[in-house]
């Protein structure tokens, strides 16, 4: 394990104020707490993000968020842990992560399109787009894993 690079909130404040203004858009747009930190974590999972892992187990686990739904969550396909609501938004999260496997299909926006409404799949868009970006930043300045602080516990996932 190498040492982090460098810490981009201190070195590029602009890009971290940036980027908080999305999370902060992002925890009042009306999608579920515990929806947002789920498609976190997988596509954290996706990209090999260590630290947004790390961040986003102990985000869900404070919200009461139980071990079996986060640790079926590499096979959430196969695991009855999740509602459709759910299912379709990590369909989505892997289609919208994984674009160098071609476009998000037409398939995949017709099974996400009954469960969010159009304001919602643009939030949960941006909110993909927005973990993707955050991992980027972290693999590439090789943040830390583990040193994220577990958040007190909050209210109930959702």
């Amino acid at each position: 394990m190498e040492a982090q690079r460098f810490e981009i909130a201190k070195l590029a404040p602009g890009i971290y104020t940036a980027m908080m203004g999305l999370e902060k858009y992002l925890h009042q747009c009306g999608l579920e707490a515990g929806l947002l930190h789920l498609l976190k974590l997988r596509a954290s999972q996706l990209n090999g993000c260590a630290y947004c892992i790390d961040m986003h187990w102990k985000d869900l686990r404070a919200l009461g968020e139980s071990e079996q739904r986060l640790y079926g969550l590499d096979a959430w396909e196969e695991s009855p842990y999740y509602t459709e609501r759910e299912r379709a938004a990590l369909a989505w999260t892997e289609a919208v992560t994984n674009l160098k496997e071609g476009h998000v299909s037409n398939a995949v926006y017709q099974a996400v399109k009954p469960h969010f409404t159009d304001k919602e799949l643009a939030d949960l868009t941006g909110a993909v787009a927005t973990i993707n970006a955050w991992n980027r930043l972290a693999i590439s300045a090789r943040t830390l894993p583990g040193t994220y602080p577990a958040p007190k516990s909050a209210q109930k996932a959702g």
